[in-house]
């Protein structure tokens, strides 16, 4: 049988680049050639590595790669700018089991004023369609009128909400698909962004890898914005002035994931702490004694309208992933509506952790 040559890459991220090109004869991996432009020692070791991938069943997995390499290299040998998992990474995007941003047709959702409760039931709704196939993967941009606190999926209800406090505010309170703390959403008041995508993309990646690998796009936002954001691990993104967003993830059977980010931009901190129940514990880590002293604005950072930072961000995206304008389709809103009435907006699993 003739042997079809693939070609995979992966940049590690803060790393070099890992290409992999082979071949495939009888459902076996032939002509393994790893390369790119990593360091590794001693120069013999490249040759161990092309031989252990060579006869693996092309539908090996990635832990499977990472183990034949793993097991061919010897503890002197050292992998400076690469890993073993970025090679089973470019491996298997070879093999199209892993994705790259340019294998998909994005679209970009601009914002539409919402209840929150529907937002929350599309971000559900869109992961799964994308991940049966029956929709390009998205950005949608959040927009809502009413306040609200959305809090993770494992959050004490009582725990984090003060029930009087949200009472007297006229804020509503809701629980989301993916874990991570709460968010206090007033109008105007931050942004939030619901990427949905197959989870092909973030192959190879651990959960602490796929966060800033898939807001790539954002830091570049707000280096356009006059500002040098980063990842503070696991979740937050902050800039030199303070923290400013934090992201959480939600995997769903069948292939499909959200990944969601709410950054401030003008919160009112004062009555924030009147509706949340932020702890000392949970300020501790962050070296910060006060709550309000934890949310910088982004309209104090960048001087910009919110609506021009998210346009700026729909711009940056679009632009680098080549994403045309989309829309939320009439029966994946219908869907959404029906999820709200026998989930989001039920008492059993608002306070499914009471």
């Amino acid at each position: 049988m003739a042997q079809e040559r693939r070609h995979g890459d992966f940049k590690v991220l803060g790393g070099k680049l890992v290409v992999a090109d082979v071949g495939v004869v009888d459902g076996r991996l032939t002509d393994v050639s790893v390369n790119g432009d990593f360091f590794l020692e001693p120069d013999e070791a490249l040759e161990d590595i092309n031989a252990a991938l060579t006869g693996l069943d092309e539908h090996a997995s990635q832990d499977e790669i990472v183990g034949a390499v793993d097991a061919a290299l010897s503890d002197d040998v050292v992998l400076f700018g690469f890993s073993p998992q970025a090679i089973a990474t470019a491996v298997r995007r070879a093999l199209a089991h892993a994705t790259t941003w340019g294998d998909h047709e994005w679209e970009v959702i601009p914002p539409t004023v919402r209840p929150t409760l529907e937002n929350l039931a599309l971000d559900e709704v869109l992961a799964r369609e994308v991940g049966a196939g029956r929709r390009p993967p998205a950005l949608r941009l959040w927009d809502w009128e009413e306040p609200s606190v959305v809090i993770g999926s494992f959050q004490s209800l009582r725990n984090e909400v003060d029930a009087d406090g949200a009472r007297r505010h006229g804020v509503s309170v809701v629980r989301r698909v993916s874990g991570g703390g709460a968010m206090f959403m007033e109008a105007g008041n931050c942004i939030t962004y619901s990427l949905y995508l197959p989870q092909t993309l973030v192959d190879g990646l651990s959960f602490a890898e796929s966060y800033p690998f898939l807001d790539q796009w954002v830091m570049q936002a707000f280096r356009e914005m006059g500002l040098e954001a980063f990842y503070v691990p696991l979740n937050d993104i902050a800039t030199e002035h303070g923290k400013i967003g934090g992201a959480a993830q939600k995997r769903f059977a069948g292939g499909g994931m959200v990944h969601h980010v709410t950054m401030s931009y003008d919160i009112d901190a004062r009555k924030m702490t009147e509706i949340l129940r932020i702890g000392r514990e949970k300020l501790s880590d962050k070296g910060h004694r006060s709550a309000e002293k934890r949310v910088d604005p982004l309209r104090r950072q960048t001087g910009m309208s919110r609506a021009d930072v998210v346009d700026k961000l729909m711009e940056v995206f679009a632009e680098r992933y080549g994403a045309v304008a989309g829309a939320v389709r009439d029966a994946e809103l219908a869907t959404a509506h029906e999820l709200v009435a026998t989930k989001f907006a039920t008492p059993g699993w608002i306070a499914r952790v009471p």
